[in-house]
């Protein structure tokens, strides 16, 4: 199977991102958490601010022949993954790690340092694949009264690929950090 192609989220987009969220908490949670939680986590509502992440265009989607087969949502101001679900049909595909990919992409463009997110226990393996390290473990509260466990996980951002302008050397200015500039190689000598 090819991969699927990616596109922008849209509005349009939500009740079936929702639906495919739900399918996807309701299958590959249930190793982790007792069905009581599952059962209120997955019949939560949308949070309000999806819609607004995804019209700020923090949205992916990935599909096959209109199939929509999984989504990643991140908040471009913070750096913050909101979300990564696949279809759980489409499991082992690659397709989150395209979509994580499309992301981090997305957060280089806009000069963030780092991705950080809060992950359900059973995606952690997806996510320490990824680059990403465990920070904490915490009971996030969720809007539907229940705390929920998860690991909260960050990934910096390399500049890797990179090469910062070079700095010619002033005496009267303090060297700029590394990762954000170099010293410029010495000129060529004249050639006579």
């Amino acid at each position: 199977m090819s991969m699927p192609s990616q596109r922008p989220a849209t509005e349009a987009d939500l009740a079936a991102l929702w639906a495919l969220r739900t399918r996807a908490v309701r299958t590959g949670c249930a190793s982790h958490y007792p069905s009581e939680v599952i059962d209120i986590w997955s019949a939560a509502a949308p949070p309000a601010t999806m819609p607004l992440l995804i019209r700020a265009g923090g949205g992916i989607v990935a599909e096959d022949a209109d199939r929509l087969l999984g989504y990643a949502v991140l908040d471009a101001e913070t750096g913050e993954v909101d979300a990564v679900f696949v279809d759980p049909g489409a499991h082992g595909q690659g397709i989150g790690s395209a979509l994580l990919a499309a992301l981090e992409a997305m957060a280089r463009a806009q000069d963030l340092d780092r991705l950080f997110l809060s992950a359900s226990l059973n995606a952690v393996p997806f996510y320490e694949r990824a680059g990403f390290r465990a920070l904490r473990e915490r009971l996030v509260p969720h809007r539907s009264g229940i705390a929920i466990r998860a690991l909260k996980m960050e990934k910096r951002l390399t500049l890797s690929g990179y090469t910062a302008p070079c700095r010619p050397p002033s005496p009267s200015v303090a060297p700029a950090p590394a990762a954000q500039s170099r010293a410029c190689p010495p000129a060529p000598a004249p050639s006579s």
